[in-house]
């Protein structure tokens, strides 16, 4: 069985009531799609969490966010804090208390640095955002695989399989013949949901600040 779990941003009581619900075995794969900080206050527990389960569990894949690339480039030098701080940085630095980057515990920078833009099954293709139609798995642009909205979410176009995918909050679970969606905000009040591959059952939980 898949499991793979929408976004977080920091709401880790959220993370942690899910978890509890998931009848979650070990020979199961447990996939996260990314944004598990910013926005939300507890992204260091959030971190924390994933990193717990990662030691308890082989097959847990996490994925990169918008939000972690914006982290990433903006410790590299390459995006405006503005531009992140936008997008609920602050609220990512009072978790962790600091006032660098580089100041964030090593073992969640190394997190973040090995995070994935895609996992593929045979079946399913997991990416944080989507995709960009008409453009084989392998030439997608990271923009696209962390960005992309309503190019993807209107799209008909068949991937070859379906694709599965956080990033846009919904009111609820957007099932598409190519496509999935379990964004359904958390951090704005919504849910955070999970959906069970491929008997297609969904799992969601309140948001608990």
């Amino acid at each position: 069985m898949i499991y793979a779990i929408g976004d977080i941003h920091g709401c880790s009581n959220a993370l942690n009531k899910l978890i509890d619900k998931l009848p979650f075995q070990k020979a199961d794969t447990l996939i996260f799609l990314g944004d598990y900080i910013d926005r939300g206050a507890n992204s260091k527990e959030v971190v924390n969490a994933i990193l717990s389960l990662k030691k308890r569990h082989k097959n847990i894949i996490t994925l990169r966010g918008n939000h972690e690339e914006m982290l990433l480039e903006f410790w590299h030098g390459k995006l405006d804090f503005s531009i992140w701080a936008y997008n609920g940085a602050l609220a990512t630095f009072r978790s962790y208390d600091v006032r660098k980057v580089e100041e964030i515990d090593s073992a969640h920078l190394d997190f973040f640095q090995q995070t994935r833009y895609y996992y593929e099954t045979e079946d399913y293709i997991f990416v944080h955002a989507g995709l960009a139609p008409g453009i084989p798995l392998e030439k997608q642009s990271r923009g696209s695989m962390l960005w992309i909205r309503e190019e993807f979410i209107y799209s008909d176009y068949n991937f070859g399989k379906i694709v599965v995918f956080g990033h846009t909050p919904l009111q609820s679970p957007l099932v598409m013949p190519n496509k999935i969606g379990i964004d359904t905000g958390c951090v704005y009040g919504g849910e955070l949901t999970s959906v069970a591959l491929p008997e297609m059952k969904f799992f969601s939980v309140k948001c608990y600040a």
